[in-house]
C-alpha cells in the first residue's frame, strides 16, 4: 500500500448551509458544512465551504494544497455513522460512478489482485466471489489480462457482476464492518 497520499478531489454527499441541524451554538457561530468522499481512495470527509459558496450533491470539488476555490478547510475525516441521511442516500450511486468513471483502475485490480495469505486471495474477499471463481479469475488473468468489466463477465463463467460486488465491498468497507480493506484508504 502507498504511502497515506491525500485525496484531492471528492464527491460532495450532502451540503448543509446552516451545519448541522444538532448543532445547538447561536447560528452567527455555525458554518456551513459539506461531506464529501474522496475519489481515489473513498475516504469520507467533513469540509468547511468559503463563505457564500453553495455545494451540490454529486458536485465534484477539490481539496488539494493548491488554491481551492469553493472549500475553506476540512475539518477532517468523518465516521460513516455520522453521515446524514441523504449522505448515506447518495453514497451507493457516487460509489458506482466513481467505478464505472475510473473503471480501468478496478479491472487492473482484478489483473493483480495477490493472496493476502497462503489460504486467502483478495479477490475472495468481494461478495460473491468464492474460491471457485478466484481460481477462475486467476487462470483467465494468466491467458490475457482483462480489459474492461464486461471483458471479465464474458471470460468468467457465471461471474457475478464485478461491478455490484465492488459496490457493495466498498460500501461494506466504508461502514466500518472489513477489517481488510482494499479501496478505503483510511
Amino acid at each position: 500500500m502507498e504511502m497515506h497520499e491525500k485525496e484531492e478531489n471528492v464527491i460532495i454527499l450532502d451540503f448543509l448551509p446552516n451545519g448541522y441541524p444538532f448543532d445547538t451554538r447561536p447560528s452567527h457561530q455555525k458554518t456551513a458544512i459539506a461531506q464529501a468522499i474522496g475519489k481515489k481512495h473513498f475516504v469520507l470527509l467533513e469540509l468547511v465551504p468559503k463563505k457564500d459558496v453553495f455545494l451540490q450533491p454529486n458536485e465534484a470539488v477539490y481539496i488539494g494544497q493548491d488554491k481551492r476555490d469553493k472549500v475553506h478547510h476540512i475539518n477532517g475525516k468523518l465516521p460513516f455513522s455520522r453521515l446524514t441521511t441523504t449522505a448515506k442516500a447518495e453514497l451507493e450511486f457516487i460509489v458506482k460512478d466513481i467505478i464505472e468513471k475510473n473503471e480501468q483502475r478496478f479491472v487492473d485490480f482484478f489483473n493483480n489482485a495477490q493472496p493476502l495469505s497462503t489460504r486467502m486471495h483478495s479477490i475472495e474477499l468481494l461478495p460473491g466471489m468464492g474460491k471457485k471463481k478466484m481460481w477462475e479469475i486467476l487462470d483467465e488473468r494468466k491467458i490475457k489480462p482483462f480489459t474492461s468489466l464486461d471483458d471479465m463477465k464474458k471470460r468468467v463463467h457465471l461471474m457475478p457482476d464485478p461491478k455490484k460486488a465492488l459496490i457493495k465491498r466498498i460500501m461494506k468497507e466504508l461502514s466500518g464492518k472489513e477489517k481488510h480493506l482494499l479501496f478505503v484508504n483510511g
